[in-house]
Order: C-alpha cells, then structure tokens, then sequence
C-alpha cells in the first residue's frame, strides 16, 4: 500500500463501515468453497473493520486478519472480538514471512484489495506468498473489479453509496500511458456538512492476465465469477470473483 493509499483509508476509516458494511454473500461464499467453517483456519486479507472476519469466526473458524492501516485495524480491534480470531499489521507481498509454511485451509483476499499493489510482478509476487502458506488443496479465494468491463466502456464513475450519515461518490480517471488508474473518491459526512476527497493509484487487472498470474503461481481449478453467487463471468457487471486450489 502506497502512502497515498493509506492516506486514504485512514481519512475514510471513521466512516468505512457504513461505506462497505458486512455482505452476506462473500459469507455464504467462502462457506460453499470450504463445505464447513468449523475449526478451518482462514486468513483475511485486506480485513479492513474485521467484519467478515467476525463472522467467520463465529461459525467455527480460526481466523487472522490482516491490514496495513493502523485506523481500521484499531477499530477491527476494538469491535470485533472474538476468541477463534486475531488481527494483525501484514502487508500481502511479506506472507511467506509473517507466517508459517501450510497453515491455512483458506487465504481470502476480497473487496478490491489485490489490485492496491503497484504491478503485475506484485501481484505475482502476492500469489506465490499465498501459496507457500496454504495448506496442499487449501482455497485461495479472490475478490476485485472487473477491469474488463471497466476499461473498455470505459466505465467512469461507479455507483454512488449513501445511508443516513454519508454518501461515498466514486470515480475512475484513465491514462493511456500506464496500468495504473486513478480511483478519486468524494465522501460526504451529512452530519458535519464536511466532504472528504482523495485520489489513490489502482492496478486495472483484466481476467485474462489474473488468471495467468494465478497458473504461474501454481495453483488449479481456477474458476471466475460474476459475482459471490457464482454465477458465470462475463458482460456488464463490476464484480469479479475467484477460487483456485494451491
């Protein structure tokens, strides 16, 4: 995460839970990768507020979460406790060192986290990290954009989130000199009239790219979706969602 990017969420951080609250879905998801959560042990990249993780955890999985912003990780800290969960400052290019060879049945990396990294060779670089800690046969799940859909429209605003206390408005600004995209956000905190705005680096990574990073990584069975529902990739839609084996 660049300091731009960390900048970013801390100046979101306060609010990110009413931003990207808890989704079912990526719940319900990990659940039919995994067949049980009991006793699984599960690392959560990119753990943001801990909401996922929390929920995990409560159905049986051991679960450490991961995130390289101190704000969140406090507020992950002190909100989601639970005795089969942990949350820890790592970064997602330094797994092979902060953990043990093999120790997780599931590595979950969701919420357009992979694509904060600056390169395909990050990336890369990312995956064989999440291979060398995952147990033989354990699930590498994924979650980013679809940045094939998102480039060749090209798709330029995003849709706007808003509840009672904010509206989080979202644009993609392109170059045609880069792989880099510039992601401008704009949350607005009605309760204090104040807005908040910041301009952070994203990698556009296509499908087709991230699939053959994913092979060269070693890993099988990759499978691409639409969305958490599993439904099949392809068209106009902003999710893109992947299982693979290590």
């Amino acid at each position: 995460m660049t300091d731009r990017q960390n900048s970013f969420y801390t100046s979101i951080s306060r609010y990110y839970s009413d931003i990207f609250p808890f989704n079912p879905m990526q719940l319900a998801f990990v659940k039919a990768k995994l067949k049980t959560l009991e006793e699984k042990t599960i690392l959560d990249i990119g753990c943001a507020t801990g909401e996922l993780a929390f929920q995990l955890a409560s159905q049986g999985a051991k679960v450490t979460g991961i995130d390289l912003n101190a704000d969140l990780l406090q507020q992950a800290r002190q909100n989601r406790k639970h005795q089969n969960l942990s949350f820890l400052m790592g970064n997602m290019l330094e797994l092979k060192n902060d953990f043990s060879h093999r120790q997780f049945d599931a590595v979950l990396c969701f919420g357009n986290t992979l694509v904060h990294l600056n390169s395909e060779k990050e990336v890369l670089q990312m995956l064989q990290n999440a291979r060398a800690v995952l147990k033989p046969g354990g699930q590498l799940l994924l979650q980013i954009l679809n940045y094939d859909y998102i480039c060749s429209h090209p798709v330029r605003e995003l849709p706007i989130i808003e509840t009672d206390a904010i509206k989080f408005i979202r644009y993609y600004n392109f170059s045609d000199d880069t792989d880099l995209i510039g992601f401008e956000t704009r949350l607005e905190i009605k309760a204090e009239n104040r807005t908040v705005a910041n301009e952070t680096p994203l990698l556009a990574l296509k499908s087709a790219a991230l699939k053959t990073l994913i092979k060269n990584a070693g890993f099988k069975n990759i499978q691409v979706y639409a969305n958490f529902k599993q439904e099949a990739f392809g068209g106009a839609h902003l999710p893109l969602v992947v299982s693979c084996e290590g």
